[in-house]
């Protein structure tokens, strides 16, 4: 388990707003959304925007909000519990552009019966948009909580519509 003196991070201008990219020697350990800079591990960091992992998540960020990146292939240090792990890891998953359910996601890890816990477990998901949690909607289709809570649906909703966009963009270009 790495040290909270061994994380670097660096601030991220964003669509969606600043965001805090923390990562350790070994991979990137959490993406902190806007207004949500305390939630995960925000303590003891040392700014060092050198870093060659920051360097590339930062890119492989600004790739997806321009469009032109549909998957991630950064290095991850997740820390969390075995089931977090697997709720996290099945997220990568769900196909661009596509949702899923939390009873869907349940599922697929062999739980299903866990759909509760799986929503829990995306609450506290430290690398969104990387581990994609906001193609996780409810069983009618409606958005959910997103970073914990309802106040960041803007930017689960955000994500979908800039994904839905450059499907339907690719599309009408094979049409």
């Amino acid at each position: 388990m790495n040290t909270e003196s061994s994380l670097h991070s660096i601030q991220f201008e964003s669509p969606i707003g600043h965001l805090q990219v923390v990562s350790s020697a070994q991979g990137l350990r959490s993406i902190e959304l806007p207004d949500r800079a305390t939630r995960n591990l925000s303590r003891g960091k040392n700014s060092d925007g050198n870093l060659a992992i920051l360097v590339h998540a930062t890119e492989q960020l600004s790739e997806y909000f321009a469009g032109t990146r549909k998957y991630f292939d950064i290095p991850l240090d997740l820390e969390g519990t075995q089931f977090q792990l697997e709720v996290w890891q099945s997220l990568t998953g769900i196909r661009y552009g596509e949702t899923n359910t939390y009873g869907q996601q349940a599922k697929k890890i062999g739980r299903p019966r866990a759909a509760r816990a799986v929503g829990g477990a995306n609450a506290v998901n430290p690398i969104p948009i990387v581990l994609p949690c906001h193609r996780i909607v409810g069983a009618n289709g409606s958005l959910t909580g997103y970073g914990g809570g309802t106040s960041l649906l803007y930017i689960k909703q955000y994500l979908l519509n800039l994904e839905n966009r450059i499907v339907d963009l690719e599309l009408e270009q094979t049409s």
